[in-house]
C-alpha cells in the first residue's frame, strides 16, 4: 500500500468502491428504518431490498436541514424525542455527547472509534502517528472540537485543545509544546501567526495544518505557505461528518470513503449531469444517526478524473455556494423548487434560472430557459405556468442549449437597492 495513503480502501477500483457502497446502502435504510423513528416515517412505503442502485437511491425524498430542524423542534415541543427521532442510539453509554449546532439542531456523538471520520483528512494533510496537534475548533455547543480530537486520536496523535480566543495564549503554547501542526478555521491561524510575529515569537514546528468552516482562497493559501505552512481543507458537517477532504494534489476534494454523495439539481432530488453544479445530498453508513439523502444546502460539482495521489474516489470542486436560492418578489416567497416544477411541464425544456432584476418596490422577474426547438406559443404557455405555480407574472427568455452558465443558479437576485 502507497504510505501516502490512509488505508487501502483509497486505492480501490471505482467499480469495486461503488459495489461496496451499493451493497450497504440497503442494508442502511434497513437499519433507518429499523432504528429510527423519523425514517420509519419517512420511507414506510420503501422496500429497503431494491434500493440496490443510484437511480433506486434518487427515488427517495431528500432530507433538508430545514426539515430536520423542523421535526427535532416539533418533536422537542410535544415532549418527545430531541433528536426528531432521527438518532437511532439514546442518551447513556452508547451516545457520550450531545452538540448543538445553530438553530437549534441536536447531533448525537456515538462511541465508534473516529465517529466523525476526520483522521482520513488529517492524514491527507501530512499528520502522521505520534504528532501534537494544536487544535483550535470550538470545543463548546459544536461538534468541530470533538470531531477533530477524536479523528486526531484514531491516527494516534495527541492534542492541545486550544479552542478559539485568547491569541496571545495561544502563541505562548505553540511556542513551549511545538506542536507538528494546526487545526482549525485558516482566519484564525492568520491571526495567531501575526501575533507571533507582533510579540517576537517564532513558531519553527508549525509547519502543517487543516482547515474547515470557511472559505479557503488561493490567496490566503499563498499567505500560509510564504509563512512556511502547508494548509489543506475539508469539508465536513456537525450532521454528516467528513464528506470530502483535500490532497497535497490540490485538485478539488476526494469524497470520504464513508459516505454516498449525489449532487442535484437545487430544490429536488433529482441528479444533474456530472460537472454540473448542484446541491450536495449526502448518504451516510453511520448506524448511529443514518441520515439517508440528507441535502446539506451546500452547492458543488464532480471533476472529472481521479486524483493524481493514486486515491480513486470521486473528486468535488469544494464549496461552490449555497442551494437555498429562495427569494422574496413583489411580496411573494419564490422557491427553487417551484422553478423546476415549471420546467417539468415542459419536456421540451433542460435548464432555467430565474433572474430577478429592477429596484426596489419595481421587481421584474424573468424566466430564462434553455429550449432545443421551441414551438410556436412556447413562451406564452410558459408565462401561464409561472403565474399559476408562483402567482406573479413573469418574462420568458429562450435560450438555446447550454447557454445558461454552470454554477447551480436557478434563481438569480440582480436587483439594485442603492
Amino acid at each position: 500500500m502507497n504510505n501516502a495513503l490512509f488505508d487501502a480502501l483509497e486505492s480501490r477500483t471505482p467499480e469495486v468502491r461503488e459495489a461496496a457502497l451499493l451493497a450497504a446502502l440497503p442494508r442502511q435504510i434497513a437499519h433507518a428504518k429499523q432504528s429510527s423513528a423519523a425514517f420509519a416515517a419517512l420511507l414506510a412505503d420503501v422496500d429497503p431490498a431494491s434500493i440496490t442502485s443510484r437511480a433506486a437511491l434518487a427515488t427517495l425524498p431528500v432530507i433538508r436541514k430545514s426539515e430536520l430542524q423542523e421535526r427535532q423542534q416539533a418533536a422537542r415541543a410535544a415532549g418527545g424525542n430531541v433528536f426528531g427521532g432521527f438518532s437511532a442510539i439514546g442518551y447513556g453509554a452508547a451516545m457520550p455527547r450531545v452538540f448543538a449546532s445553530p438553530g437549534p439542531i441536536y447531533e448525537p456523538e456515538g462511541t465508534a472509534k473516529d465517529y466523525w471520520r476526520m483522521a482520513r483528512a488529517i492524514y491527507a494533510a501530512g499528520f502522521r502517528p505520534g504528532e501534537l496537534i494544536h487544535n483550535s475548533f470550538s470545543y463548546h455547543f459544536v461538534p468541530a472540537g470533538s470531531m477533530m480530537e477524536t479523528g486526531a486520536h484514531a491516527m494516534g496523535c495527541s492534542v492541545f485543545p486550544g479552542g478559539t480566543g485568547q491569541t496571545e495564549q495561544q502563541v505562548q503554547a505553540m511556542r513551549e509544546l511545538q506542536p507538528a501542526g494546526y487545526i482549525g478555521t485558516p482566519s484564525f491561524l492568520k491571526i495567531i501567526v501575526e501575533k507571533a510575529e507582533e510579540l517576537g515569537v517564532a513558531l519553527p514546528t508549525v509547519k502543517k495544518a487543516m482547515f474547515g468552516g470557511e472559505a479557503y482562497p488561493p490567496s490566503l493559501r499563498d499567505w500560509f505557505t510564504a509563512h512556511g505552512i502547508a494548509g489543506y481543507q475539508c469539508y465536513a458537517t456537525a450532521d454528516l461528518g467528513l464528506i470530502a477532504y483535500e490532497t497535497e494534489a490540490r485538485e478539488g476534494l476526494v469524497l470520504d470513503e464513508g459516505v454516498i454523495v449525489e449532487i442535484v439539481r437545487p430544490g429536488t432530488g433529482d441528479p444533474v449531469a456530472e460537472g454540473e453544479v448542484g446541491e450536495l445530498v449526502v448518504t451516510t453508513l453511520n448506524p448511529d444517526y443514518p441520515l439517508i439523502r440528507f441535502g446539506t444546502g451546500d452547492l458543488s460539482a464532480v471533476l472529472p478524473g481521479q486524483c493524481p495521489t493514486g486515491r480513486t474516489n470521486t473528486r468535488i470542486k469544494g464549496w461552490m455556494g449555497r442551494a437555498d436560492q429562495t427569494t422574496k418578489i413583489r411580496g411573494m416567497f419564490v422557491h427553487p423548487k417551484q422553478v423546476n416544477e415549471i420546467v417539468k411541464r415542459f419536456p421540451e425544456l433542460s435548464r432555467a434560472r430565474l433572474v430577478v432584476s429592477g429596484e426596489m418596490a419595481n421587481d421584474v422577474m424573468t424566466l430564462k430557459v434553455e429550449a432545443g426547438a421551441p414551438a410556436e406559443g412556447l413562451a406564452e404557455r410558459i408565462g401561464d405556468a409561472i403565474r399559476d405555480v408562483t402567482k406573479l407574472r413573469g418574462q420568458v427568455e429562450l435560450l438555446a442549449p447550454g447557454a445558461l452558465p454552470n454554477d447551480g443558479k436557478v434563481i438569480e437576485d440582480v436587483r439594485s437597492y442603492k
